[in-house]
């Protein structure tokens, strides 16, 4: 069983879609059974809120489910239960690595770092632009799992 976790600030736009497109990918590879696949923030300024409603258009419109869900907080324990902790950016890095006291097992990545582009993942919380937010994460999951699978 492989288990990624996906970060960002608040939980409700970049790390769910993250989540529900790997998820997705697995999904249509026949691989769900093999993956633990969640998303967390690295604030409480959203907990209990659900996916940010441009997220949930864009995973509809390219037709990815995305279920009702509450957003939480990362925790010490996610730190230990996961293998694979992957930040949307820079700011995500530092806040994870102050939680997980400097990441002494090797686990926190970003999720671009997985593509030949890296840097961080458009936030559209900021620009409203859900479309270039899906490509990111599109791009960095596809990189993310050709990097577990081969």
């Amino acid at each position: 069983m492989i288990r990624v976790l996906f970060i960002c600030h608040g939980n409700i736009c970049r790390s769910p879609m993250a989540e529900y497109v790997l998820k997705d990918m697995v999904r249509k590879m026949g691989l769900s059974d093999q993956f633990e696949i969640a998303s967390a923030a690295t604030s409480t300024e959203e907990i209990g809120s659900d996916v940010h409603y441009g997220t949930k258009e864009k995973l509809r419109e390219v037709g990815i489910p995305c279920s009702a869900r509450a957003a939480r907080q990362m925790t010490r324990a996610d730190y230990k239960h996961y293998d694979l902790i992957i930040g949307m950016d820079r700011w995500n890095i530092r806040n994870m690595q102050r939680m997980t006291g400097n990441d002494p097992d090797g686990k926190l990545s970003m999720l671009l770092d997985y593509t030949d582009h890296p840097r961080d993942v458009a936030d559209p919380w900021y620009t409203g632009d859900f479309e270039a937010t899906y490509r990111d994460v599109a791009d960095g999951c596809r990189g993310l799992l050709d990097a577990i699978i081969g």
